[in-house]
């Protein structure tokens, strides 16, 4: 696995950005769905959409978003704290509900992403397919989503050798097929029940289940492309990862992304008091709990050192 020194190996210490009106682009291709979905939720409420489904659509959302965000990322990608069997096989189905590849698929990719970070063999980076407007809309496919669909030209094996050793989480992560079917079953028969009908349960499938997955997949996946585009850099790394204050929020903490590649196995993404990280407040609540324990977070006087 890269240690944080290993992380972003790469040649250029001041990576130039791309032009601002691509950037404006790459921001506006991925906010307008989301107003799009938001205004049609407001022109269909009462009429296929209500509390409930809201209530569906939200806690399913917090629930697998942080399945990803906590479990694949920083648990099982990052070893950023510890915790027990019972709370990895938790965290590792919720984050399977998202549907964005197995356990040991996404850690391989997001290890390889940042021992290549923004460099060739980078598998979702917005700035390794040339200049020009097509060329950066290809990458900003590749960074998004399109690396979803692709399979890796290089072994990826390579980067999950410890989760592979262990048969608890590589069973977890053979069974992804059932969790995404679990993850579609849960809001479809909690509506049947409470509403009492099909028409309900149908919708619980649509706005918990499907409406659901296409929401955590586009604010997760905005980390690889819009946070490699936009945002502020206050860490001296030598890519283009970046905060964005949207994604910090919306993503729960992933979207200081810039604070991330400058401590990759640091628990805690969001290091000054107005960036929230609500999955970091929850890994402190559970180390608590004695749910976590070896919680990783920099010290200060690493933190200033790297400060731009």
């Amino acid at each position: 696995m890269p240690s944080e020194t290993s992380a972003t190996p790469h040649a250029s210490p001041e990576p130039d950005p791309l032009p601002l009106l691509q950037r404006v682009l790459s921001l506006i291709i991925v906010l307008v769905p989301f107003a799009g979905l938001l205004w049609a939720m407001v022109m269909v409420w009462g009429r296929g959409f209500d509390w409930l489904n809201l209530g569906l659509l939200v806690g399913m959302y917090v629930a697998t978003g942080l399945g990803v965000t906590i479990g694949y990322h920083r648990l099982f990608t990052h070893r950023a704290f510890a915790t027990n069997r019972i709370v990895q096989a938790t965290l590792a189905v919720l984050g399977s509900m998202a549907v964005e590849g197995s356990l040991l698929h996404w850690v391989s990719f997001h290890r390889a992403h940042h021992q290549h970070s923004d460099q060739d063999h980078d598998p979702h980076s917005p700035h390794t397919h040339g200049a020009g407007f097509r060329n950066m809309m290809r990458g900003f496919w590749q960074a998004h989503a399109g690396w979803f669909f692709q399979r890796y030209p290089h072994r990826l094996e390579v980067y999950v050798a410890d989760l592979r050793a262990d048969r608890f989480l590589r069973i977890l992560s053979l069974l992804f097929p059932l969790w995404v079917v679990l993850g579609l079953a849960i809001p479809t028969v909690l509506a049947g029940l409470i509403t009492r009908s099909w028409s309900g349960a149908f919708l619980g499938l649509l706005w918990g289940g499907l409406v659901r997955i296409c929401l955590v997949q586009h604010l997760t996946w905005s980390i690889n492309s819009v946070c490699h585009i936009w945002g502020y850099r206050p860490f001296k790394n030598r890519d283009h990862s970046r905060n964005n204050l949207i994604f910090g929020v919306l993503a729960f903490g992933e979207g200081w992304h810039n604070n991330h590649h400058a401590f990759p196995s640091s628990a805690r993404h969001g290091l000054r008091w107005w960036e929230l990280d609500v999955s970091y407040l929850i890994i402190w609540a559970m180390s608590r709990l004695g749910l976590a324990w070896n919680v990783r977070i920099p010290p200060s006087d690493r933190i200033a050192a790297k400060l731009r």
